[in-house]
């Protein structure tokens, strides 16, 4: 029975066709490509959903321990502007080869190549002299292979990573970075602004050409708030306490300009970068290499605009980031239609952060203007009170502005359906960007 059996089921497959078995054995695997891609799906889902309660409630425990803005305390200082990255870098090297007791730096990015093998080298050679030398970089910023970690350490300068993501909100910590740029000698002289360490900063790399920015060399009584910073930055990088020692604070001699130094957690850079727009008159310049405002800075803008004041935004025509660009062009038209003027830098790569309030007030520092920098990054700006020093800065944005391209409503009107819609995406993720 059982032969008989097997022999008539034989005879049953044997009368279904081999096409209807490839369609048969097909329907399979397309079942099983299908409940593949919906558990990648789900995956994707609970990770979205994951990063964005992550973000949320970080997002909310921080600003409920924020304390409110409050004007950051008047120096008397002097300071030097530099818009050229070997200017800057030739000048800082002098200062680290005369420095005597210490060199603390903080970079957000410190890459690899030959500028930052350079800073390397004088720091190590500073280092083995007896100097004691401090490097903190951003963890996201930080290039360096670990055989040369080793050998920084090995030359004894202290190596600090700083802003690792951790749990247990760990969506947000990996997009809060320490973006300052601050460097203090023997508590002397300080550095701040835009340039990190790496050869693109000094044009050197093609794909950018030549790179605008600016940065500030200070003395007198600011370098000691300067100081603060770093040392606050550096203790939560490496649990070294050593805020507040007579050694990192000399007793400063005042210089010939009133400055301010902000720094900010996450907050306040939009509270400072609203009160400079709401107390404009006559002239309001913003410089920043990625533009991405916010409702209440937008309409800030617009309403300046429309009681008279003259605004110019300058903004990099080709972007380091492809969807940067593309954030920025919403917030477009409506200020354009107010009478806002958007510049497009072409001579290279814009990076410079900056804005100018009726050639009186002059915010030059680390701080974009984009929601990153208003809600989540560590900056630090430099507001500079001295009409005779912004008129220098001034004959280089001038300068900035004859190499931009104005951007018109006809020009939005030429955009093409696939740019748009990188626009509407841009837009979603431009909190991130």
């Amino acid at each position: 029975m059982e032969l008989q059996s097997v022999r008539e089921n034989n005879r049953n497959t044997a009368g279904i066709s081999p096409a209807v078995i490839a369609d048969v054995s097909l329907g399979g695997n397309n079942l099983i490509l299908l409940h593949t891609i919906l558990i990648i799906l789900a995956i994707f889902a609970l990770i979205c959903i994951w990063f964005i309660i992550d973000f949320t409630i970080a997002r909310r425990l921080h600003e409920k321990h924020t304390p409110p803005y409050t004007e950051p305390p008047v120096r008397n200082s002097d300071v030097q502007f530099f818009a050229r990255g070997d200017k800057l870098f030739n000048h800082m090297f002098g200062e680290i080869e005369q420095a005597e007791d210490h060199i603390h730096m903080l970079f957000y990015i410190f890459r690899a190549d030959d500028i930052s093998k350079e800073m390397i080298n004088r720091l190590m050679d500073k280092a083995r002299e007896g100097v004691e030398v401090r490097l903190m970089v951003d963890f996201m910023g930080f290039r360096i292979s670990r055989k040369l970690k080793k050998e920084i350490r090995k030359s004894g300068v202290h190596l600090s990573i700083t802003h690792r993501p951790s749990l247990p909100f760990l969506f947000y910590s990996a997009n809060k970075r320490n973006h300052r740029k601050i460097t203090v000698i023997d508590g002397r002289t300080a550095y701040i602004g835009g340039y990190n360490v790496g050869d693109e900063y000094l044009g050197r790399d093609p794909s950018f050409g030549p790179w605008r920015d600016y940065h500030l060399c200070v003395t007198g009584e600011a370098v000691n708030d300067l100081q603060d910073i770093f040392l606050r930055d550096w203790e939560a990088a490496s649990g070294e306490d050593i805020i507040g020692e007579n050694r990192y604070y000399p007793e400063q001699k005042p210089g010939s300009k009133t400055i301010q130094i902000l720094a900010s957690n996450g907050s306040h850079i939009e509270d400072a970068a609203l009160k400079l727009i709401k107390t404009a008159e006559n002239t309001l310049i913003i410089g920043t290499p990625y533009f991405v405002p916010g409702r209440e800075v937008k309409n800030a803008l617009i309403q300046a605009a429309k009681r008279g004041v003259d605004i110019r935004v300058i903004i990099p025509k080709n972007p380091d980031h492809p969807l940067v660009i593309h954030a920025a062009y919403p917030y477009f038209r409506e200020l354009i239609e107010a009478g806002v003027n958007i510049h497009m830098y072409f001579q290279g790569f814009y990076h410079s952060k900056a804005i100018i309030v009726d050639d009186k007030v002059c915010d030059i520092g680390t701080a974009n203007f984009d929601k990153r920098s208003f809600r989540i990054n560590r900056e630090v700006n430099c507001l500079i009170h001295n009409e005779q020093w912004i008129r220098q800065v001034m004959v280089q944005v001038n300068e900035d502005l004859n190499r931009s391209d104005r951007v018109t409503i006809e020009h939005l009107n030429n955009r093409s359906l696939l740019k748009r819609g990188k626009e509407t995406l841009a837009s979603l993720l431009s909190p991130l960007i």
